[in-house]
C-alpha cells in the first residue's frame, strides 16, 4: 500500500528540489522552470528592458509549406503577446541585420542540422524577448504543434513564487508546443524533456570527439553539470476541445559562466580549445532526439526510458526523511529513493519495507 507522504526534510540535492516542486494535475498542470542563468542582465539589457521596446520576431520554416504558415501569420497579423506588448513580426528574408555576427542565433544552421518530421520545423526567433514561453502559449492555436520560440537574451522569463527571471547572452533560451489527449502521463512530459536535453549533449560530445559533459537530471525539472545547477524546465498545459496544449520551456547555459557555470566553462577546464558548443547545435540535436522519445513515450509509456533516465538523474538510492503526522504526534521515517511512480512522483521504500510515494509540501510555484 503507498502512503502519500509530505515531504518534510531531505538530504543534499533532492530537500530543496521536493519542496520546490510543483504538479499541478488537473486541466492546468504547471512545472517550475528558472532559466539557465539567473544574474541580471548588464546595464545596457536592463535598461532595455525597463523600457519595453518593440519586440521583434522573425518567422521561417524548414519546407515550403512552413514559410507558407510563416507569411500568413505575417500578413494576417496573428502573433500576439501578453499585456498587448508591441510585436513587429518579419520573414526571415526581410531581416536585415547578419544573422552570422556571432550572438545572434543562427537559423540556417540549425535548420540544416534537424532531421525530424514534426518538432522545431517551425521557428520564431527574436534577439530580444520577454520569455519565449509566453509567445508559445498565448499563440498556442495559431502557431502548427511542434513550433518552437526562441530568443538571444529574454528579460520576463518565469520562475517561482512570480518571480521574474533576466537571462542575458550565451544562453540557449527556447520555448516550444506539444499536444496530448491522455491526462495521466501529461506530469512525465518534463522527464522525456529533460532526458532528450542530456542526451542531445552526448551526442554531440560523441560525434566531435569530446570528453564527456556529464550533465544530470535533478528531479524534477532542473539539470546539473558538476553539482551546479546549468539548465532547467517549465512545462505548462491547458485543455481545451478534449487536448492537452503543452508548452514546454528550456532554459541551458551554454556560453555565460556566470552565476555558476556553463557547458563551454567546462570544455575549458578540460583543456578543450578547438570546439566549442553552440545554441544552434544543441536545439537541433535536442529535437531529433526529443521526436525519437516522445514517440517511444507515447506508444510505449515511460517505462520505455525509465531505465536510461534512471542513469541521468541524481537520486537513485538517495536516503531521504519524510514526516507524517499520527494524530497529534509527528512520526520521521527515513526512506530510500526507489524511482518514479505512474504518475510521476518519488517512490521510496522504509526501513520496514513499506513504500511510500513522495509528493510536494505545498510550496507551489508560479507559470
Amino acid at each position: 500500500m503507498l502512503l502519500r507522504s509530505s515531504l518534510e526534510k531531505a538530504s543534499s540535492f533532492l530537500h530543496q528540489r521536493v519542496r520546490e516542486a510543483i504538479f499541478s494535475y488537473k486541466t492546468n498542470c504547471n512545472f517550475r522552470r528558472r532559466s539557465a542563468a539567473t544574474s541580471a542582465m548588464d546595464s545596457s539589457s536592463s535598461s532595455s528592458s525597463s523600457s519595453s521596446p518593440p519586440c521583434k520576431l522573425v518567422l521561417c520554416g524548414k519546407s515550403s509549406a512552413e514559410n507558407e504558415i510563416a507569411e500568413s501569420l505575417k500578413n494576417n497579423n496573428t502573433l500576439k503577446l501578453p499585456d498587448n506588448d508591441a510585436v513587429s513580426v518579419l520573414l526571415q528574408s526581410e531581416w536585415d541585420k547578419p544573422l552570422d555576427d556571432g550572438d545572434s542565433f543562427r537559423i540556417d544552421s540549425f535548420m540544416n542540422s534537424l532531421s525530424t518530421n514534426r518538432f522545431g520545423r517551425f521557428l520564431l526567433w527574436s534577439p530580444l524577448l520577454t520569455s519565449t514561453h509566453d509567445v508559445v502559449s498565448h499563440n498556442f492555436g495559431e502557431l502548427p504543434v511542434g513550433a518552437v520560440c526562441v530568443a538571444d537574451v529574454q528579460y520576463k522569463g518565469r520562475g517561482r513564487s512570480k518571480n521574474v527571471w533576466q537571462s542575458p547572452k550565451g544562453c540557449l533560451l527556447f520555448s516550444f508546443t506539444l499536444q496530448m489527449e491522455d491526462g495521466r502521463v501529461v506530469p512525465l512530459v518534463q522527464y522525456v524533456v529533460s532526458l532528450a536535453v542530456t542526451e542531445a549533449i552526448k551526442d554531440i560530445c560523441d560525434k566531435n570527439g569530446l570528453p564527456y559533459v556529464d550533465v544530470k537530471i535533478k528531479w524534477p525539472n532542473d539539470l546539473y553539470l558538476n553539482n551546479l545547477k546549468v539548465g532547467g524546465i517549465l512545462c505548462t498545459s491547458t485543455y481545451k476541445s478534449k487536448k492537452f496544449n503543452i508548452s514546454a520551456g528550456i532554459g541551458l547555459n551554454v556560453d555565460n559562466e556566470k552565476p555558476t557555470i556553463c557547458l563551454n566553462g567546462l570544455l575549458r577546464e578540460l583543456s578543450v580549445v578547438a570546439y566549442q558548443f553552440e545554441r544552434e547545435d544543441i536545439l537541433a540535436s535536442f529535437f531529433n532526439k526529443f521526436e525519437i522519445f516522445y514517440d517511444l513515450f507515447m506508444d510505449q509509456g515511460f517505462q520505455s526510458l525509465e531505465e536510461l533516465y534512471y542513469k541521468t538523474w541524481l537520486h537513485s538510492g538517495q536516503r531521504v526523511i519524510v514526516q507524517e503526522k499520527n494524530e497529534d504526534q509527528v512520526v520521521e521515517n527515513v526512506v530510500t529513493v526507489q524511482g518514479l511512480t505512474s504518475s510521476g512522483y518519488l517512490l521510496a521504500i522504509g526501513d520496514d519495507n513499506q513504500m511510500c510515494e513522495l509528493h510536494p509540501d505545498g510550496n507551489r510555484s508560479s507559470a
